[in-house]
């Protein structure tokens, strides 16, 4: 019986199919990887934490026998119950759309994207279940179907099992095909390709994706392949250890030390550009306004700590832990225009104050929106370009408890902050000479942005939590917990 051999991939023609309807696999295909592994491990960690990933990675041996000697299905079923079973159906759904295209997008197969993306119609088929990809597939890869293993529920929850037909391979797969595609309006002549495994290539490059990842939450910095999960969990225990030791110093130590006490502990703080020197109530001079860019919650410290004194911080929402660990006086906005500037006004009269405009975090090279807010109160301001490096973990969250952020950020083996002071916003550039608000914030967030090598967008605090919480990002007030020191967000 003679054998249909394919051509490979890369020798299929992209130009004129924009009628056509292609049909990829996804693990191997669409992306360059043929584990699924590492997205089931990420589902595991961030739907149920340490521990869920701990038997993922002890069931992995089992799964792999199971997969490669006795049956492909057996296999993926392993680590559908491990990683699922229990776990509600809305976590899952929204690790699917907040953490998941992140990874995927960077393994995205460049000759398997340039034919499927050449297509007018696109359909996936893969044995991955369909609650994990089908909103990357969809959202991302433009994909009109997304045909994939379906898990079985109960009351909101994963069973861990998997519905009839089972998992999509082999004959399932087939089946699911055909039936799909049995109808007359959806028949074509079809040509056939295959991904071969090597030569090895490189993902599609950032600039030329689909669509650029701006918001993600996933607390992992790096994909989680079985070796990188192992040394994940064996160090949480240790980086835990060692973060709490990083915090109170941070807490507990005078400012003009704890810049040493961080590169002591293995945190790298780096000092860019003149600071401007500290006003002097005496003379009547007013505080500067200093103008910071988002990173974590941790940027006012590390701001206090390149300054070598406490800089008050008003923030929009931060965790009661996160508050009361805090080494800094944090303001809380109330969200009401008028009362949040006569505020501000006078904490610039006590003295000089950090702000973060963007109004929420951003871990990918862009800036949000800046408010116009503080443009109105004073025209003493210092643009704060801040950046991070984080190589382990991930120091802030949408979806998750931000108690843990700071937590995160220092269970890093040796994170980094890097703070540039720049120029102090010239008069002919503020409001009192004419400048609108808007104006004086759009102004700062380019010298920001063209410092950092980022790129300035007009997305908001809602746009991230409505694209990766599904909420706008609203913090309910809560009462005071000192009358000298509130929480802030």
């Amino acid at each position: 019986m003679a054998v249909t051999t394919f051509p490979t991939v890369d020798q299929c023609q992209s130009i004129g199919r924009e009628k056509h309807t292609v049909v990829a696999d996804m693990d191997g295909t669409l992306l360059i990887g043929r584990s699924s592994f590492p997205y089931f491990a990420l589902v595991a960690f961030e739907g149920g934490g340490v521990l869920r990933l701990l038997f993922l990675l002890l069931a992995s041996p089992l799964a792999g026998l199971l997969y490669y000697f006795v049956s492909e299905s057996a296999g993926i079923q392993i680590l559908i119950f491990v990683t699922f079973a229990g776990m509600k159906v809305s976590d899952i759904e929204s690790v699917a759309r907040a953490v998941l295209p992140k990874f995927y997008l960077s393994d995205l197969h460049p000759e398997s994207w340039r034919v499927f993306s050449s297509c007018g119609k696109r359909c996936v088929l893969t044995a991955n279940p369909r609650i994990m990809v089908e909103a990357f597939l969809k959202d991302f890869l433009g994909a009109d179907l997304v045909l994939g293993t379906e898990i079985a529920t109960y009351k909101g929850r994963a069973t861990g099992f998997v519905c009839d037909p089972g998992v999509l391979v082999g004959k399932n797969k087939a089946n699911a095909l055909n039936k799909t595609f049995e109808r007359p309006s959806l028949r074509l002549g079809w040509e056939g390709y295959i991904v071969a495994a090597k030569p090895e290539v490189k993902a599609v490059t950032s600039d030329k994706l689909p669509k650029p990842i701006i918001f993600h939450d996933s607390r992992l910095v790096q994909k989680p392949t079985p070796l990188t999960a192992l040394l994940t969990l064996l160090w949480i225990p240790i980086g835990f250890a060692l973060a709490c030791l990083r915090i109170a110093a941070g807490s507990l130590l005078p400012m003009r030390i704890v810049y040493h006490a961080f590169w002591a502990l293995g945190v790298r703080v780096s000092v860019k550009g003149s600071p401007p020197p500290v006003a002097k109530k005496s003379i009547g001079q007013s505080g500067v306004l200093f103008i910071c860019s988002h990173r974590t919650l941790l940027d006012p410290i590390f701001l206090s700590a390149a300054l070598g004194r406490p800089i008050p911080a008003v923030t929009y929402s931060v965790s009661r832990l996160s508050e009361f660990i805090s080494p800094i006086k944090t303001i809380r906005l109330s969200r009401d225009r008028v009362k949040d500037a006569a505020m501000i006004k006078k904490l610039l009269e006590e003295g000089d104050l950090a702000i973060c405009p963007e109004g929420t975090t951003c871990r990918e090279p862009f800036l949000l929106r800046f408010s116009a807010l503080f443009a109105e109160l004073t025209d003493q301001l210092v643009p704060v370009a801040m950046m991070n490096r984080m190589s382990m973990f991930h120091g802030t969250t949408a979806r998750g408890w931000k108690g843990m952020d700071p937590f995160f950020f220092f269970m890093n083996p040796s994170p980094a902050y890097e703070v540039t002071f720049l120029n102090k916003l010239p008069l002919e550039l503020t409001c009192s000479s004419g400048k609108s608000s808007h104006e004086v914030a759009n102004y700062m967030q380019r010298v920001i942005a063209a410092t950092l090598s980022y790129e300035c967008t007009s997305f908001t605090r809602k746009d991230k939590y409505r694209a990766l919480a599904g909420n706008d990002g609203t913090v309910p007030k809560k009462p005071l917990l000192y009358p000298d020191k509130v929480m802030g967000c």
